[in-house]
């Protein structure tokens, strides 16, 4: 199970099962995946019929649906029917009578779009409730004019309006019906047949979302909302989901970074570009978050220094939470649902991941695609230093670095400087590392253990095939007393 424990699992479901004890929702379920497919689920609560939900109740996923919308928009410019550098104004004529901000403005493209950055204001809590909306009172909202908070293309904010205007792009491009555009193009092909657009067409039991009691009762008290059904703002987040299929989504979409990539409707290459920082995501959009956090193709990005990057989006409607996030180096993920509206399961969903990450039980990670080479090479320069250090000479430190190691600090000095740093921790330059840690394919950094503490070696390759070593560090790390 890719190094998952039992232990590490029962801690991720302890996550979601405290949020429902807490009353933040009347039902919690979540799911681990890996490369190979779903590897543990959960639920926990009441769905609605007395019973807890598992990995085929469905839910509404929300604003997950985006990267369905960017990968559908994908496969039609892969067919040459449509280019993302394309004005809106080429397929929703009534986006002419929208007055831009500025007189230099241009017309939001559809990569603008795409990348949450058309201009347009925040708008979660009105563009929730136009789901049903039609095409021709989506021309009228159109028509009446927007509000802009920046010249299209200067920077982000999150936009429904703006996935709305690509969902109608599609429409037009593809001659039909988004939800059957997407459907037809994505879903489907992948075999995600629990993914649909109507809650009648679902197969399995449809969770009923909730939201608190409006008449001030206790914690506990729900209110049923009503569904909504598919119109101009279906791309949005108008699906309805299950784990299973959203963590099959999430594996497809994340295998795109792996040394064999699944096939599917989507090439890997524009797989990869969906989950590619295009616009940075200020830090007051997210102030809980800790890393650094980009938007791509309608999914997150966020810079981990440890974990690499971390792929996500959450959704929200009303009586509905979801999210979905994976390590694209390793393929890991985990996806979560709850039916109470403003649960907010993405706090529950990251901690989980962090979790599972942090306590796989092999120690591996999975290498960036294409870079095996890279890796050999480091390996390979590795096991000349362990040589070095154990046995300095000059002509075999000149035979594995770049000239630039004996410029940068002169040999003898560099000699000096780590036979002091062995003494100080007495390292064991025979012993096997105790510990190892990289944050690309040419970079290494290793620990040595020692009677008073680690000695640290870190090396970095010069960007040529020879796999000669640019940076060599090596320091002592004392016990703390």
């Amino acid at each position: 199970m890719s190094g998952i424990d039992a232990r590490t699992i029962a801690e991720v479901d302890t996550l979601f099962r405290d949020r429902v004890e807490r009353g933040v929702a009347p039902s919690s379920v979540w799911g681990v995946f890996d490369r190979a497919g779903l590897v543990a689920s959960g639920g926990h609560g009441d769905r609605g019929d007395g019973l807890a939900p598992d990995a085929h109740t469905v839910h509404r996923i929300a604003s997950c649906t985006k990267s369905v919308t960017a990968a559908t928009l994908l496969a039609l410019v892969a067919d040459g029917r449509v280019r993302l550098d394309d004005p809106i104004t080429d397929f929703v004529p009534a986006f002419a009578d929208v007055a831009l901000p500025t007189a230099d403005s241009p017309v939001p493209t559809l990569r603008m779009l795409l990348t949450m950055s058309g201009g347009f204001p925040t708008d979660d809590p009105w563009a929730d409730r136009q789901e049903s909306l039609s095409d021709a009172e989506f021309d009228d909202v159109l028509r009446a004019g927007l509000l802009f908070d920046s010249v299209p293309g200067t920077r982000f904010a999150y936009s429904n309006t703006g996935y709305a205007l690509l969902g109608r792009a599609i429409a037009v491009v593809a001659g039909r019906p988004f939800t059957e555009v997407a459907t037809d193009l994505v879903l489907r092909p992948l075999g995600l047949g629990k993914t649909v657009f109507r809650a009648e067409d679902a197969h399995g039991h449809v969770v009923t979302g909730v939201r608190p009691a409006s008449d001030g009762a206790g914690v506990g008290d729900w209110e049923p909302l009503p569904l909504t059904g598919p119109g101009a703002f279906s791309s949005i987040g108008g699906l309805f989901s299950t784990v299973t299929d959203l963590a099959r989504w999430g594996r497809h979409l994340a295998s795109a970074f792996s040394d064999d990539p699944e096939a599917g409707p989507v090439s890997p290459a524009d797989r990869r570009l969906m989950q590619q920082a295009m616009r940075v995501v200020p830090a007051a959009v997210v102030p809980t978050s800790t890393r650094a956090t980009a938007y791509g193709f309608g999914l997150f990005v966020e810079q981990d220094p440890v974990f690499g990057e971390l792929v996500s989006h959450s959704g929200g409607y009303p009586g509905f939470s979801a999210h979905m996030r994976w390590s694209a180096r390793d393929g890991i993920g985990v996806v979560a649902f709850e039916n109470a509206t403003q649960a907010k399961v993405s706090a529950a969903a990251d901690r989980a991941l962090d979790v599972v990450l942090a306590a796989r039980t092999d120690g591996s990670s999975a290498p960036v695609p294409g870079t095996t080479p890279t890796v050999h090479a480091t390996r390979v320069a590795q096991a000349a230093v362990t040589r070095l250090l154990a046995d300095w000479d000059d002509d075999l430190a000149d035979a594995i670095c770049t000239p630039n190691v004996a410029m940068d600090v002169p040999y003898e000095r560099r000699r000096r400087v780590i036979a002091d740093a062995v003494a100080q921790v007495g390292a064991d330059l025979g012993a096997a590392p105790v510990d190892e840690q990289s944050s690309a394919p040419s970079h290494l950094r290793w620990w040595l253990p020692g009677t008073t503490g680690r000695l640290r070696v870190e090396i970095r390759l010069a960007p040529l095939a020879a796999g000669l070593v640019q940076t060599l560090v090596v320091r002592a790390e004392p016990s703390e007393r």
